[in-house]
């Protein structure tokens, strides 16, 4: 399988592209977004697994927490505005809590527009942009959509607080047909989401068998998040053997 498959998947299964409500986190049809998509299944065929491998090693977050693979067109003058991608409503924070970090896949090269903008990010002014951005770019660090290439960015800081600097949004299609596959990683399991809430944020145990490994590594540091949690958030997932657990 490649991109011109999943575009061609994409054509037979495609419908209007949805936002989470900030306070009910229903999927609800807004103007802000009028791409258009659908999600492949997780590990739906070796290709798609391998990616997915590759999205987890790249990213140093285990497969277990990211969604599907989405597959996104974007037609003449379609747009999806500058957003957020971690959760203001809790109900999606409870299914494996905050989107912590964002890959996202160019599937086509689009001849103008359709760039990705990131309008707060810390230097913007200085990147140099010739006539083939857009307007729309020229407001913000901005990437042009090119087949094979892969945008990785974060929407929280490593003490679980959202960044605000991560504000993106998809520049309108000018020229061409945009297609790409977002894939959005979970701080805990998406696949495997907890029963019940924990009682507190404070319990000792590790959920994977492989905390000890980790924190060896010393991923408690370098991954704090998935592994020790944040206050006001989540309860990490190997608290454990990080040594971060009451007396």
């Amino acid at each position: 399988m490649c991109a011109l498959d999943w575009t061609e998947q994409g054509k037979k299964k495609i419908q209007r592209s949805m936002v989470a409500d900030s306070k009910s986190g229903a999927s609800v049809m807004s103007e802000v977004r009028t791409s258009s998509g659908m999600f492949l299944d997780k590990r739906q065929d070796p290709v798609v697994s391998r990616i997915e491998k590759r999205i987890a090693a790249w990213t140093f977050l285990p497969e277990e927490n990211a969604e599907n693979i989405q597959i996104l067109r974007y037609e003449h003058g379609q747009k999806y505005e500058p957003h957020f991608d971690y959760f203001q409503d809790k109900i999606n924070q409870a299914i494996g809590g905050h989107r912590y970090a964002t890959v996202l896949m160019y599937l086509s090269t689009v001849e103008k527009g359709g760039e990705t903008v990131f309008p707060n990010a810390e230097g913007w002014e200085s990147q140099p942009k010739d006539d083939t951005f857009s307007e729309c770019a020229r407001r913000g660090l901005a990437v042009k959509p090119v087949k094979g290439d892969a945008v990785l960015f974060f929407s929280l800081h490593v003490d679980g607080v959202p960044d605000q600097l991560s504000l993106h949004g998809s520049c309108p299609v000018i020229q061409g047909e945009k297609w790409s596959a977002p894939k959005w990683i979970r701080i805990r399991s998406y696949e495997n989401p907890p029963l019940s809430k924990p009682k507190e944020t404070k319990g000792c145990s590790d959920v994977s068998a492989h905390c000890a490994k980790w924190a060896e590594a010393g991923e408690c540091e370098r991954n704090p998040v998935y592994m020790v949690g944040a206050e006001g958030s989540t309860p990490g997932n190997c608290r454990k053997s990080c040594g971060v657990c009451d007396s």
